[in-house]
């Protein structure tokens, strides 16, 4: 099999042989060179008696590729079809939607992997992320709007629309996407379930130096100083509480600048040997304040910060 997914061509700025999607060819190089779909197909398993024609890391290597020029379906791939002396043999808008319909829960979790894997070597030798300052993730909630009813798990949205509301989780350094969970319309913005979930599927994407003490499993001494909140709290600038661990949980409150109570509130789960935080920016619906009065219902859009350090 071979998971290359651009040709070796000479670039130049004039003459004959003008050709569209350049800078998409030098995003596929970049992805070559690190091996990126070689490392994919590796994970992907083949589904029939004979090999694929199209190499499955390959493919979704030039579907990564329609998506970063803007396209928006499988049948968006046809435009890389078209420059087949610079990406070689694209495969069909079909056979996009097969591969991805072939994508299993443990198929996607080996994907991950190779993204980790590909991800850290690129962090290695990036002076941006390479430091040791806090690494700050960014958890947020957006709507995506849809114009049909036939979308699986498509529901209404809470500002009247109708679509999915995916939970995503940024790299605040770099401006990559970690780690994403899709959602119907209706979900939470503020679920702290799928808070965790994303937060968890972000750390794995971190190169192991980062992420070491905020795993599940890892050593204790490495997670007792995971959960350091006063350095979290100083790193993000908003100030973070945990639960008792043997408690029930419980949302405590911060007065704000406006004399209400907004929420601000972390989650470090401490069982075995392992702690994670969430922090979330208001709450909707009445919150006590520490002189017995409430607040009003409130709604923040802020998107949720975590640190790791």
């Amino acid at each position: 099999m071979n998971g290359i997914s651009a040709s070796h061509v000479i670039v130049e700025p004039g003459g004959t042989g003008v050709v569209a999607h350049v800078g998409l060819h030098a995003l596929g190089c970049f992805a070559d060179r690190l091996g990126l779909g070689d490392s994919l197909s590796a994970r992907i398993p083949v589904a029939g008696e004979r090999l694929p024609i199209h190499d499955r890391g390959k493919v979704l290597v030039h579907t990564a590729l329609m998506l970063a020029a803007g396209g928006e379906s499988c049948a968006d791939i046809e435009h890389l079809r078209l420059q087949s002396d610079l990406f070689g043999s694209v495969p069909s808008d079909s056979t996009v939607f097969r591969t991805f319909h072939q994508l299993d829960a443990t198929t996607r979790a080996g994907i991950a992997e190779a993204m980790a894997e590909m991800r850290a070597k690129v962090w290695s030798r990036s002076s941006v992320a390479n430091g040791s300052s806090p690494v700050i993730l960014d958890i947020d909630a957006s709507l995506v709007e849809i114009h049909t009813d036939g979308k699986e798990e498509a529901a209404p949205t809470y500002k009247g629309g109708f679509g999915f509301h995916p939970m995503l989780c940024f790299a605040d350094a770099t401006g990559e996407a970690l780690a994403s969970m899709v959602r119907p319309g209706n979900a939470g913005a503020k679920t702290v379930t799928d808070h965790l979930n994303v937060l968890d599927a972000a750390i794995g994407q971190r190169p192991a130096p980062i992420a070491v003490g905020h795993r599940f499993g890892d050593d204790v001494e490495l997670a007792t100083r995971a959960a350091r909140h006063s350095e979290f709290a100083g790193a993000v600038g908003i100030d973070v509480y945990f639960a008792e661990p043997h408690s029930p949980w419980l949302r405590p409150t911060t007065r704000t600048s406006t004399g209400c109570c907004g929420d601000t509130s972390a989650r470090a789960r401490t069982s075995g040997s392992t702690a994670r935080a969430t922090s979330t920016g208001s709450v909707t619906g009445s919150t006590p304040c520490p002189d017995g009065s409430t607040s009003g219902s409130q709604r923040s859009t802020a998107p949720v910060r975590a640190s790791l350090r």
